[in-house]
């Protein structure tokens, strides 16, 4: 592939991506084998990122090219105004996607092409609404963040009270939210006696199925108890785990591309692993995702488990000093000499003793496994990214396993450690005195609190909605306030170099 790559760079300008043009991709890219026009859909699914194409829309990518789930193809949707940008640019390229597979062995790259359509972005989301009322649509699939279930992060129930929530319970027409336009479309779908769909989440929340249920359900039922009792009783909602660090496309991503020789405005770079573990609980079929890798299990939530608290809860360690530490990259904070065995000796003093093996996966292997992705220096995956709404993802990361911890008196120093690294990260410097630009949903009131954390490190603990009752903790609070007093006093890689030496 390098050879193809100096080739093009010399040569000719990239193809345009389209279906018009399938038949002159570059040497040594792959694209769809069956015949895209005879595709119709199953799939919506909202929230239409990297993470999907690299991911979900892969697997039914090689279904396809197998020559099955032709009548499962996938629609795009958003319900954020910035979604139409996105989908004018696959538009444009008749919703191909190049994925390009970076691996320190050297790069490889296809093109994708199981997405036929993407909902145009409306105001009451009527045409989102539309499409999955279709009868044709069975699975209605999610990749909305952590942070975009509506539930509180102490008490993981629903949040009644938020706007957005308001706003749907009152006008369940013309909703705002995906949950809000899901329920219309259900609403229609049960008065049509046409059937309910599966909702399918592929966000890193445990039982994210279930949260799933549990926010669809109580929103309907704000404003319409029969049809909440309908979709809880007709409704499937299986959990799953999905696993590939996919890094946001940005100038290089679209260098790489062009270099390969495919203008591609969207084209989106990937890992050499992937893993979906799902529950087989699907009310209107599904495709045979087991038939090219996937696996149905009965245990998710210990594939959850895992990989949330080692993997995404990993991320949280690592990005929160590499950005105070201005380290721009995550395979850069593994190579660093603090930060790198800050992980490892936290995930496997800390991490693991609460975390049960699965088949074939030992939670120590698992740790070797991590760090190896984490450090593959091809994928260049940013700080910032992974550091991004540490306000959902700490609580369902971290502040889980602490909890464990606390409760069965095993060690938490690193845990801590890593909860006051990011109360110093939030107050919004590096130590070279270089601006941390928000990067949270709540930033305004994490920067207060952790500025006000300087001299009284209570008062970041006092953020309830984060920490309940563990800012009552006398353990938690003596190591975390231990903490980020020696981090404001000594700097950061004292703090890391103190917690390595024991």
């Amino acid at each position: 592939m390098d050879e193809l790559i100096m080739d093009r760079a010399q040569g000719d300008a990239p193809m345009k991506l389209g279906n018009a043009t399938l038949d002159q991709l570059p040497q040594g890219i792959s694209g769809p084998t069956y015949d895209r026009s005879v595709l119709t859909p199953g799939i919506v699914h909202i929230g239409l990122g990297n993470f999907h194409r690299g991911h979900q829309a892969w697997y039914l990518h090689r279904l396809m090219q197998d020559g099955l789930a032709h009548d499962w193809a996938i629609v795009g949707a958003g319900v954020r105004a910035g979604d139409e940008a996105q989908r004018n640019r696959l538009a444009a390229q008749d919703y191909l996607t190049t994925l390009i597979e970076l691996d320190p062995a050297g790069r490889s790259a296809e093109v994708i092409g199981s997405m036929i359509d993407f909902v145009p972005v409306q105001e009451g989301n009527a045409p989102l609404i539309a499409q999955m009322a279709d009868p044709a649509i069975r699975i209605v699939a999610l990749t909305v963040t952590e942070g975009g279930y509506y539930i509180d992060p102490v008490t993981n129930g629903f949040d009644a009270d938020h706007p957005d929530i308001q706003h749907d319970a009152a006008n369940p027409d013309s909703p705002h939210t995906a949950f809000g336009a899901m329920i219309a479309a259900l609403k229609q779908r049960r008065d049509a006696g046409t059937g309910p769909f599966t909702g399918l989440s592929c966000d890193n929340l445990q039982g994210n199925g279930a949260i799933l249920r549990q926010t669809v359900v109580s929103l309907a039922r704000m404003s319409d108890p029969a049809l909440a009792d309908w979709i809880d009783a007709n409704c499937t909602f299986p959990n799953s785990m999905v696993d590939c660090i996919v890094p946001a496309t940005g100038p290089k991503e679209l260098d790489i591309v062009r270099m390969m020789g495919i203008d591609d405005a969207a084209p989106v770079t990937h890992e050499n692993f992937r893993q979906w573990v799902i529950e087989d609980e699907f009310c209107a079929g599904r495709p045979d995702w087991d038939k090219v890798g996937a696996t149905f299990s009965d245990n998710v939530h210990a594939y959850e488990s895992m990989k949330i608290r080692i993997l995404n809860g990993g991320h949280q360690v690592i990005s929160n000093p590499g950005e105070i530490l201005g380290v721009e990259f995550i395979s850069g904070c593994m190579a660093n000499p603090l930060i790198g065995p800050f992980f490892r000796k936290l995930a496997t003093e800390e991490i693991t003793p609460h975390v049960n093996p699965v088949p074939g996966m030992a939670p120590a292997d698992y740790v070797d496994l991590i760090d190896r992705r984490f450090s593959n220096p091809e994928i260049v995956d940013t700080v910032r990214r992974v550091a991004f709404d540490g306000s959902s993802r700490h609580t369902g990361f971290l502040l889980p396993t602490l909890r464990d911890a606390l409760n069965a008196g095993t060690p938490i120093d690193g845990l801590a450690l890593a909860e006051a690294l990011w109360a110093r990260m939030c107050e919004g410097t590096r130590e070279d005195g270089t601006i941390i630009a928000p990067n949270d949903p709540i930033w305004d009131s994490l920067n207060s609190a952790a500025k006000a954390a300087k001299t009284d490190p209570a008062a970041w603990l006092a953020q309830r909605d984060l920490y309940g009752d563990l800012a009552e903790n006398a353990t938690f609070v003596a190591a975390f306030s231990h903490w980020l007093n020696l981090i404001w006093s000594d700097g950061t890689e004292a703090a890391l170099t103190a917690y390595l030496n024991g």
